[in-house]
């Protein structure tokens, strides 16, 4: 899975690769020749005192050197260079591919692990990258280009080389197999830690409240503590490896010297060439730990490809239609055909044989209890999720054929829980419609009942130096305003993308019954000509809905007005009076 990674994300860069791989050949060369060269300065030099060859070698070993310095740090720079370009692509295509997926694709992966696989994940491939550029690549060409070298100094002292290889490739794969399993629990668990501070983080009031901030500590600790765990024993696997490489190495150059001192006793070997024997020995150690250390970092590496693969190759559940319709009559009749929805594996649908019309000019409500599938049936509609059977009509076009932008025009949603992002109140009304004019976006406050208090916030931010109420600042998720704040500015939000149909998912639970009432009474003129869908709980904001939507069990069991639903409706009825008295329902 990692090298398919590797390979289908580098092959845009074939030539700067070509030009690494020739750069390290050129400097592994120059360091292996480098030992030769200082041989026989040794031995047709030192031994017999000839300056001038001295002189001469030397220089040659200089420039040698010189080339060397030169095609590493090219080499470094090209490599640096690919694997953070490699690192971004990828980043990119999960990025993208997150982008297109569902509501139910993200809920299997989970928010906390899409963002490790993003940035962790993609982070331990791109370093292997470099690594696999700056060590990998010259580490076979040392290997063998050192073993060629040895022979050519020694053939007799090189059967050491048969001996000492094979120990140390052996005992690093016995670690390295050891390793893999470790580095995905590693993974895992720095999952789960993601998981439980972006929970404590974004619910910090709720533990307060609650008084629970013990109960999440110790959650922390243990989650922390699972991570500590897995780590340290990698992290003694890993501080294993060297000294036992070093242990190799050592016991290497003695028996070297010790075999290398008894040729040159017998005369069947010059000190030079024991010389540049035992740098090429350790030349071939210094590949083999290379190589050791490249070893290292592929098991967690491969485990992160895997798990990014895993993102790459899960198909969305909303898929962009082939040939999509590109131009619609904007009317905004909105139909629902026998649709349903269930999901993959579940013994139950959550919607069953759904089948509604909402008409422009009109207000469809939808009211059953709680995980009746109101919610899911307004996803529907924006293609968040697609209707498993059934069809979901806009102005007599399935929405499945429709170009997924068209649709996002035609539709406007508010969510049940209304997400801001960090920036200023500006910039969040104008996510859906850029163009639009500060008098646009003002009116679209005054409609949502929202223009006084972003007033207020922009006095509040005028004596912090930030200027109007439109540029008043706005936190992640928009923490720093209340949650009837929150979906006023989310209502107008979708009030300035002026779309034909409007979908309000719950939007009004967060609001007192006076700016409730306010608030309907103002969309009512402002949308008087689109369709409107709106799903709530509270009876007050729907009971004077053109037609009401009954369901229980993901179905319709009841449609029609209020007072048709009181008088022949048990489940309406039993849902009203709930929340009314008799004579409040009646009124």
């Amino acid at each position: 899975m990692l090298f398919r990674l590797m390979r289908s994300r580098l092959a845009p860069y074939r030539r700067p690769v070509l030009l690494i791989v020739l750069l390290q050949f050129t400097q592994t060369l120059a360091a292996l020749y480098l030992p030769a060269l200082n041989a026989d300065i040794i031995d047709n030099g030192v031994v017999k005192g000839d300056t001038g060859h001295i002189l001469r070698t030397g220089g040659v070993m200089v420039a040698v050197t010189l080339v060397q310095a030169v095609c590493t740090i090219g080499a470094v720079y090209f490599a640096a260079r690919t694997a953070m370009a490699v690192g971004r692509d990828v980043r990119a295509a999960v990025f993208d591919r997150v982008q297109s997926f569902s509501a139910r694709e993200v809920g299997h992966f989970g928010a906390p692990s899409l963002i490790t696989r993003t940035t962790n994940d993609v982070q331990q491939v791109q370093m292997l990258v470099l690594m696999s550029f700056t060590l990998m690549v010259a580490a076979p060409i040392m290997g063998v280009g050192g073993i060629v070298m040895a022979l050519g100094q020694d053939v007799p002292l090189s059967g050491l080389l048969v001996a000492v290889v094979p120990v140390l490739g052996i005992a690093v794969a016995v670690v390295v197999r050891l390793l893999r399993p470790l580095f995905r629990l590693v993974q895992e668990r720095l999952d789960t830690v993601n998981r439980v501070l972006r929970e404590q983080i974004t619910g910090i009031r709720v533990i307060r409240a609650f008084v629970k901030d013990d109960y999440e500590r110790l959650r922390f600790e243990r989650a922390n503590a699972e991570l500590t765990d897995v780590s340290l024993s990698t992290g003694r696997l890993l501080a294993f490896m060297f000294p036992l490489v070093m242990t190799v190495v050592n016991v290497a150059g003695v028996a070297v010297l010790w075999f290398g001192a008894h040729r040159i006793d017998s005369g069947g070997m010059q000190i030079g060439a024991l010389t540049a024997f035992l740098s090429y020995l350790m030349q071939i150690l210094m590949s083999v730990m290379m190589a050791t250390f490249m070893f290292m970092m592929v098991p967690r590496a491969e485990v992160c490809a895997e798990r990014i693969q895993e993102v790459l190759t899960t198909e969305p559940g909303v898929v962009p239609p082939a040939d999509p319709v590109r131009v619609l009559r904007r009317h905004g009749t909105l139909e629902l055909r026998g649709a349903g929805f269930s999901y993959p594996g579940a013994e139950d649908a959550v919607l069953r044989d759904v089948t509604l019309t909402a008409r422009p000019g009109e207000t469809t409500a939808v009211i059953g209890s709680t995980g009746s599938g109101k919610s899911t049936l307004l996803h529907l509609i924006p293609r968040l999720i697609d209707a498993t059977e059934g069809a979901v009509l806009v102005d007599g076009v399935d929405v499945k054929r429709l170009d997924p932008v068209l649709l996002a025009e035609t539709v406007g949603l508010v969510p049940q829980k209304p997400y801001l992002f960090s920036g200023t109140v500006a910039s969040n009304l104008r996510y859906g419609n850029p163009e639009a004019t500060d008098e646009e976006l003002w009116h679209a406050l005054e409609v949502a009942q929202a223009r006084e208090f972003v007033e207020r916030l922009g006095t509040e931010a005028a004596e912090g130096g930030s200027g109007s109420g439109l540029e008043a600042p706005i936190a992640q998720g928009g923490s720093n305003v209340s949650g009837g704040q929150r979906q006023r500015l989310a209502i107008a939000r979708a009030l300035v993308r002026r779309p034909e149909i409007y979908l309000f998912d719950d939007s009004f639970s967060a609001l007192d019954y006076a700016t409730d009432a306010a608030l309907r009474a103002a969309l009512a003129h402002e949308t008087a000509e689109a369709t409107v869908l709106i799903v709530a709980q509270r009876v007050s904001t729907i009971r004077e809905a053109d037609r009401i939507v009954v369901l229980d069990e993901g179905r319709v069991v009841g449609t029609g007005t209020h007072r048709e639903l009181m008088a022949g409706n048990a489940t309406y009825r039993e849902i009203v009076l709930s929340q009314l008295t008799e004579e409040e329902a009646a009124a």
